[in-house]
């Protein structure tokens, strides 16, 4: 039933307790039990909200960094790993395979900025060997969700 409860979740945060009941079969109480658990041992950690900020005038500029580092002794890579994801202009953080190590999704007003993150704090951090950063020049969908365009049918068609 939880990973049911937490699928519904994932799609849509604004389902209530009673939509998840009658999607599910479970009894409404127990859903909120579930619901109540998950927040408490981290399960769900956050319920999230997509904006097109274009569409409200307010653009951001967005950066994927990538990671070059040497792995500490004992921890490998996650003591770098943390210092990075503490900084608020990291969005997104991944440990990842092949050229580099880490993946950093960053946000910024001006491109300006992101390159000042990049070369005043990333850079820096002692263990990293080298960054190599990517502009996104547009976003055409985020989470599973269109940002523009035509939006996807999401039900199936009735057929008689």
């Amino acid at each position: 039933m939880l990973k049911d409860i937490l699928k519904i979740l994932e799609n849509d945060a604004h389902a209530t307790t009673k939509q998840i009941s009658t999607m599910t079969g479970a009894p409404s109480d127990e859903v909120a039990k579930a619901i109540k658990q998950a927040e408490k041992d981290r399960t769900i950690l956050k319920y999230k909200t997509i904006i097109n900020w274009e569409k409200v005038g307010d653009e951001q500029v967005w950066a994927l960094i990538e990671v070059r580092v040497t792995p500490q002794r004992d921890v490998g890579f996650d003591s770098i790993a943390e210092r990075i994801y503490r900084f608020p202009q990291a969005r997104t953080v991944y440990l990842v395979s092949g050229t580099y190590d880490l993946l950093v999704l960053i946000t910024g007003k001006t491109m300006h900025e992101v390159a000042d993150f990049v070369a005043q704090k990333l850079a820096p951090i002692e263990g990293v060997q080298g960054t190599v950063t990517h502009f996104v020049l547009k976003r055409y969908k985020e989470d599973g969700e269109i940002l523009e365009g035509k939006e996807e049918v999401k039900r199936q068609p009735v057929t008689l």
